[in-house]
Order: structure tokens, then sequence, then C-alpha cells
């Protein structure tokens, strides 16, 4: 959600570095900037709108963070954003970085993107094949360009971090230890290479103008990490969406095997995909289950992520 907070005027010494990092993009200098605040948000996250220009940015203050995470290095953060952004608008859309600052809260100020987001495609489901083969191909192109190193420990490591978050009854967590373990042992995730994975692939992530898919947020993104991560991320997001707003988790399954099959380069991939798939899934209900402890679908996604990793064979 977002709403208006405040207008900024000639002055301001936020707005005026805005006016000056933007450079001729800004042909009125003395324009007035309205600002608008997102909500809900891991930090305070604006959007400056310049009066006269048709032309906005997206501010994220890394030092205003609004989350259970209040402790860690924002400046650190933001330049680990602006790098990642950086890097990956060689390959894929992104919003364009701009700049930062750690004078002004450790802001990073970066093109506003306007569109629609997967998100709502998934509320009508009217187009929604067609923006899903979009997004595989632009993460696909991700992965592909970002080849290099593999972090199999950290996977691991992650996914027993959002399962200390839960803090789960001792037998359910015992359950969730030996089927991981089981995970462990198994060959499906050994893999010669990793690459830059978004890590954040939820709906509300991608945006399209025109048609044209855009990736939003690489806060959280990694290298090295296991490309099906991605994948399995926003294939939980899918089941968990049709489960909790359209009656079954099962009505995502054809739009989940379409998403798969144009991610893929061969069948031999599509298979291997599919294969290790469940892993990621489940830690995509997890993560999910952060945001439902106190309500009854908690349980139907402690209950799927288990039969997730059940899969193993």
């Amino acid at each position: 959600m977002k709403y208006y907070v405040n207008t900024l005027y000639p002055g301001d010494c936020f707005r005026d570095w805005l006016v000056e990092i933007l450079g001729e993009r800004i042909r009125n200098k003395n324009c007035e900037v309205d600002v608008f605040k997102y909500d809900p948000s891991s930090h305070t996250v604006c959007r400056y709108k310049f009066r006269g220009e048709k032309y906005s940015v997206v501010a994220k203050f890394f030092a205003e963070p609004r989350g259970k995470l209040k402790r860690y290095n924002a400046y650190e953060a933001m330049t680990n954003e602006y790098n990642n952004l950086k890097r990956v608008e060689q390959f894929i859309n992104v919003p364009k970085p701009i700049g930062i600052n750690q004078h002004f809260n450790c802001v990073l100020v970066t093109e506003y993107i306007s569109g629609k987001s997967l998100f709502r495609y998934m509320e009508n489901e009217r187009n929604l094949y067609d923006r899903l083969t979009s997004v595989a191909h632009m993460l696909r192109r991700l992965h592909d360009c970002t080849d290099g190193y593999y972090n199999r420990e950290r996977e691991f490591a992650n996914f027993h971090h959002v399962l200390d978050q839960l803090k789960l009854d001792n037998s359910t967590r015992q359950v969730f230890n030996e089927l991981l373990g089981n995970w462990w042992h198994s060959p499906l995730l050994d893999r010669y290479s990793g690459c830059m994975v978004h890590r954040d692939a939820t709906p509300s992530n991608y945006i399209f103008r025109k048609s044209v898919p855009y990736a939003l947020d690489f806060e959280s993104s990694w290298e090295g990490g296991n490309a099906v991560r991605d994948l399995g991320i926003l294939c939980s997001e899918l089941k968990n969406y049709f489960e909790f707003n359209k009656g079954s988790g099962t009505n995502a399954e054809p739009y989940i095997g379409h998403f798969l099959w144009h991610y893929s380069r061969s069948e031999d991939d599509f298979r291997y995909v599919t294969q290790v798939l469940p892993f990621f899934m489940s830690l995509g209900l997890l993560r999910s289950a952060r945001l439902h402890r106190r309500y009854p679908h908690y349980n139907y996604l402690i209950k799927e992520a288990l039969e997730c990793l059940k899969t193993l064979r």
C-alpha cells in the first residue's frame, strides 16, 4: 500500500540532492516533490514524484529498519544492494540504480517502475501463464549469466535458520532435522557450480510494465546459490496463494508445471529441476509460515513443508 506523506520544496537538503544526482532527467530544478510511503516494508521506502516532470524515484533507507531485524550494518546493506543491481542490470530488467548516500540514513535511490505485479495477475489469473513464462526466462538469464561457485552448506544453514525462527515443538523439529539429513546425504543437491539467486522470489517482486518484466529488491540476493532456490520460493508462493485464496493449492499445479517447463532448457533439465524443487518449496512454505504463526493456515504450511521433504527417494 502506498500513501501520501509530504511535499518537499527547494531548499530541502534531501530533495536538492535528488535533483542533483538526477541531472538532466529533471528539467525544472525548482519543482516540488511529492512523497509517498510504502507500507508494509522491511525498511522505510518512499516514492518521490517530481511535479510536472512525469518522473519518479524510489528511495530505500537502510538505517530505518521496520522489520524484526533491527541490528545490522546499514551501510553494508545499502552498498550490497546497489552493487547487486549494477551487476544484474547487464542481464535482466531491474529498476536502474541511481545513487547511494550514507548521510541520508543510508539511502539507495532507484528509478520508479510503474506497472502490475505478478501477484495481481495471480488474483484474476488473466494472462498468468504468459507472465510466468516471462519470469521463468528472466530467472534463467540471471542464473546462466552469473554462473560461479556453489555454497551447498549455506543452503542447509539457511534452512535451519528459518526453522529456528519458527520455534517448532521438539518432536516436529526432530522430524524436520531427520528429513534434512536425508537431503544432505543425497547427491541431488550436489552441484559443480552455483549462481546469483534473487532469494526473495515472491510475486510482489516481479513487476510488468507494458508486459515487460522487471525484478525488484536484490537486498538479500546471494552469490553461489542453487538456481532452483528461486524456482522453489516462487512455486511455494503460488501454491500457498491458491490454497489460501482459491480453495486448494492443487489448483496452482498447472501454473507451476508451466513455469518450470519454460525455465528448463531440456527434458533432462526439467527432470532435475522437478527432483530438487521440493527441497526449496519446503523452505518457501516455511518462510510463509513465519507470517501465519497465530492463524490456522500455519498448520497447513508446516504439513506441506514436511510432505515436500518426504518426496526424496
